[in-house]
């Protein structure tokens, strides 16, 4: 990975006019790329990161973007150094895709959904190459194979809404290599997946790596995915690159505080925390904006927010000795599948027998692969979902029983968190009357200006401020919305909450914050959280017990330690496994286990020769 960048960025600086200011998004940022070289571009939304990418492809939307100085040198194989800055739209065209490619990060919305997968792998390598319809047929059977899709040729004739995540995105792994580029870039091409699934294209991404000695910049707002698949490491922060080095210097010693702070705020398997660390902690800020270090170190920062073991085994003795809050008694739901000519449409058994009882001020997790029944399951139990068979027994009564109108009235004491803060609030209304429109509805309140202190007192509570009352919900950052969403669920003073995969899309640091967050209001008001993730390190350390879904039925329940520490189930520890753990063993593991592997494809390579 010596001698010659393939690429080499220099003194990058992107703005987004608008007329009222300029934003600079990219701030006077440099790096270079070796050849058969993996660089992890980290930080935040808004650090700069996908911008940069976009800057390298020749896709940034200008206006608004500006590139207002810089150069982006790529070496060539056949035209030597060239600025793709100065080159014209017609011949980058030919550079994007046949050099340089990308993954992007949301394939639903790259992918389109009028045409098959197999008929937009074949496009783009007819556009780039000159061959036959029929032959690119093949070539893109092929390359569905390398990326190991399971049935290459059905999925070739399948439309992208007719398979998975994870296939989706593997078929953009195979259109972004159809023309055997020398770059990849990955835009955050496992942000919200399976942790099954994201392991199994991270392992795709090093095995491209090490076969065609492709260079890659795979972009992440987490340094755990990362940890064991980059070389080298580029932390961004609002636009800066605030710390660059190999993977093992930047993990062993991080020097800047928002390093610090990244490498901090994702839960971790083996440390048992009170309360997660976030930025807050490494980072202060003074009245005009300028960063305080608080020479915190990482290590210190864990050790003070560790578990007291006595208070927690304490308060687990006086929980599970109370009466449980819910019991499920051999509760299923089932759906009908497509209709077929001729026969019964298949039922598909979302949830199967499931049974389990939740105590008052506990968090129980569901986790489980995308499709195991743990959504199906948590909006069973609000009855958002009727049940095929089975009991919810809320307090003593029956739920599963109840009438539309008994209903509505239990609703103020059981609400959901949905996974998606933006589409869960009306986009023409101000949030602060999103907040108080339950209120009305229930009849909170004596009037709209009690209801409206209530909306500023619970805004307060979730970190915002009076003034956020008067906003849209596209003005606030997803950290912002989902916090909104809290609020909202707070309106009616409820005392049984779900939890369903409310954080699998923000940012580590947001992340953190969101689960502090819904921690200190279940110690201020003894909420119970069924918390739903495919995340088992995040439930790990939200939850007292955990349930494990798998094909819509229980693999195991029990205490969240101890299904960490001795999992009883295959399934169990398959999860365990693909969680990327980001600590030193496994980096320095991973190192000479890539060390060895690449010197093994240069010897198979001169033997092919």
């Amino acid at each position: 990975m010596q001698g010659k960048p393939i690429l080499q960025v220099k003194n990058l600086t992107v703005e987004f006019r608008t007329e009222d200011e300029t934003t600079i998004a990219v701030n006077d940022i440099s790096f270079s790329l070796n050849k058969g070289e993996t660089i992890g571009i980290v930080g935040e939304s808004g650090s700069g990161k996908s911008v940069t990418s976009l800057c390298l492809m020749g896709l940034l939307q200008t206006p608004p973007g500006h590139i207002s100085s810089g150069e982006i040198i790529y070496d060539s194989a056949e035209l030597g150094e060239i600025d793709l800055l100065k080159v014209n739209k017609s011949d980058l065209r030919r550079f994007r895709g046949n050099d340089i490619a990308m993954i992007f990060q949301e394939p639903m919305t790259s992918l389109n959904p009028v045409f098959t997968c197999g008929e937009q792998v074949a496009e783009a390598i007819m556009l780039h190459q000159n061959i036959s319809k029929v032959r690119a047929k093949v070539k893109a059977i092929n390359l569905f194979t390398e990326v190991k899709l399971p049935r290459p040729e059905a999925i070739f004739d399948s439309y992208p809404h007719q398979i998975s995540g994870g296939q989706k995105q593997r078929v953009m792994i195979a259109m972004a290599m159809s023309c055997e580029p020398a770059i990849l870039i990955a835009d955050e091409p496992t942000t919200a997946l399976d942790v099954t699934v994201q392991k199994t294209i991270l392992d795709l991404m090093q095995d491209l790596e090490f076969k065609y000695n492709k260079s890659i910049i795979f972009i992440t707002h987490d340094l755990g995915v990362i940890a064991e698949l980059a070389d080298k490491i580029l932390v961004m922060y609002k636009g800066r690159i605030v710390e660059q080095g190999n993977v093992w210097k930047i993990f062993s010693d991080p020097q800047h505080p928002y390093t610090k702070s990244l490498l901090s705020c994702r839960p971790s398997l083996r440390n048992n925390l009170s309360r997660l660390p976030t930025i807050s902690n490494f980072m202060k800020f003074d009245e005009n904006g300028n960063m305080i270090e608080t020479n915190q170190t990482v290590k210190d920062t864990k050790r003070s927010f560790k578990v007291n073991e006595e208070e927690r085994d304490e308060r687990h003795r006086k929980m599970y000795a109370s009466d449980p809050v819910m019991v499920v008694e051999n509760l299923s739901t089932y759906f009908n599948g497509p209709k077929k000519l001729f026969r019964k449409p298949e039922v598909i058994k979302a949830v199967d027998d499931v049974s389990f009882k939740i105590y008052p001020g506990e968090t129980l997790g569901l986790v489980g692969e995308s499709g195991c029944g743990k959504t199906t399951l948590g909006r069973t139990l609000l009855k958002l979902i009727d049940p095929t068979y089975g009991k919810i027994i809320y307090k003593g009564q029956d739920i599963s029983k109840l009438s539309s109108t008994n209903l509505r009235h239990l609703r103020k004491k059981i609400q959901i968190i949905f996974q998606d803060p933006y589409s869960s609030l009306n986009p023409r209304k101000l949030i602060g009357n999103a907040i108080m429109e339950p209120m009305q509805v229930h009849k909170i309140g004596k009037n709209d200006e009690e209801r409206k202190q209530k909306v500023f007192d619970l805004l307060k509570k979730v970190d915002l401020n009076e003034s956020h009352f008067y906003r849209y919900p596209h003005e606030f950052s997803g950290g912002q919305r989902q916090r909104i969403c809290i609020a909202r669920a707070l309106s009616l003073n409820p005392e049984f909450i779900v939890c369903d995969e409310s954080v699998s899309a923000l940012d580590v640091s947001v992340q953190a914050q969101v689960l502090n967050l819904l921690n200190d209001l279940q110690d201020e008001f003894n909420f119970t959280y069924i918390f739903i993730s495919h995340d088992l390190s995040v439930v790990k350390f939200m939850s007292d017990r955990i349930i494990v879904m798998n094909n819509g039925k229980i693999e195991e329940i029990g205490d969240s330690r101890e299904i960490y520490s001795n999992p009883k189930t295959e399934y169990t520890k398959k999860l365990i496994r693909a969680i990327p753990k980001g600590e030193l063993a496994d980096i320095k593991s991973a190192a000479v286990w890539k060390e060895v592997r690449r010197q093994n494809q240069e010897h198979l390579n001169k033997t092919e020769l």
